[in-house]
């Protein structure tokens, strides 16, 4: 199809691709790969949590998260 008879065609495949929320979990994701691989065992929960911005008291009403576990190789 032609938008305007102005030789321009009208692509429906041609849209902005961003995703907010993707994103930011990627950024998240990083940020743990990042410090995972730059410390000299496994990290703490705590800095898990921090990392990745989870409340350390779950609110009223929320369940925690189950903690980090080691796999044994």
């Amino acid at each position: 199809m032609r938008k305007g008879g102005a030789g321009v065609m009208d692509d429906q495949l041609n849209v902005p691709l961003e995703d907010a929320e993707l994103l930011a979990e990627v950024e998240l994701t990083t940020n743990l790969i990042i410090a995972a691989s730059e410390a000299d065992a496994a990290l703490p929960q705590e800095v898990v949590d921090r990392l990745l911005g989870v409340e350390a008291e779950p609110a009223e009403g929320r369940h925690a998260f189950p903690t980090q576990q080691i796999r044994s190789v």
